[in-house]
């Protein structure tokens, strides 16, 4: 398949993905959760650096939200954190040392603990993120950029509903992370969603 048919799939079916994804998300609630990882990487879109926020559910592995910019600063972590809240409020946020998350894990997350970890030298590591974030920059590496900013935050977010939804996790029992988050669907309806795209 082409790169044109697949930005053109993406494109037709990326909303469809959405509301699936919006529907079934409204029944999460993850506040139980003792941690909440954050952390950003680096994509290119017409050759121009971008940055994109994640943050996931230490627990489930349930990819909360995510945030493209071409900025990396702390209005960045508020946009990620204003998305996430959505879900509840964490015992804990993690994430490295970036001054950008300090404010706005305060400001929003006032409950949470804010963890701030240093690679291979902390009791708490943000591997949870950095393991996702290996398994979206292998996902990335085929894509070898992105052509605009709007077919960027459609693929970022097909690869999300496809990582929450469709994947089974070996370190999850072989369940999605929405499923371990509480969702409840089959394989069926899974292969559904599939076959819709």
């Amino acid at each position: 398949m082409s790169h044109v048919s697949v930005a053109s799939r993406v494109r037709k079916f990326a909303p469809l993905f959405g509301a699936i994804s919006r529907k079934l998300s409204s029944s999460i609630d993850l506040s139980s959760s003792d941690e909440w990882h954050a952390n950003e990487t680096v994509v290119k879109i017409c050759g121009k650096k971008y940055y994109v926020w994640f943050i996931i559910d230490s627990e489930t592995r349930f990819i909360i939200g995510f945030h493209l910019s071409p900025y990396r600063n702390s209005q960045q972590a508020f946009s990620l954190f204003n998305k996430a809240r959505e879900f509840g409020s964490p015992g804990a946020i993690v994430t490295d040392r970036y001054s950008a998350y300090k404010i706005a894990a305060k400001s929003i997350f006032n409950n949470a603990k804010h963890i701030r970890v240093a690679s291979f030298k902390d009791d708490i590591s943000n591997n949870i993120i950095e393991s996702f974030n290996d398994a979206f920059k292998d996902w990335y590496k085929t894509k070898r950029g992105f052509n605009s900013f709007e077919s960027a935050n459609n693929l970022i977010a097909t690869f999300v509903f496809f990582f929450n939804f469709i994947r089974p996790h070996s370190s999850l029992n072989n369940l999605t992370p929405a499923q371990v988050a509480g969702v409840k669907y089959d394989d069926r309806t899974r292969s559904n969603w599939l076959l819709s795209a």
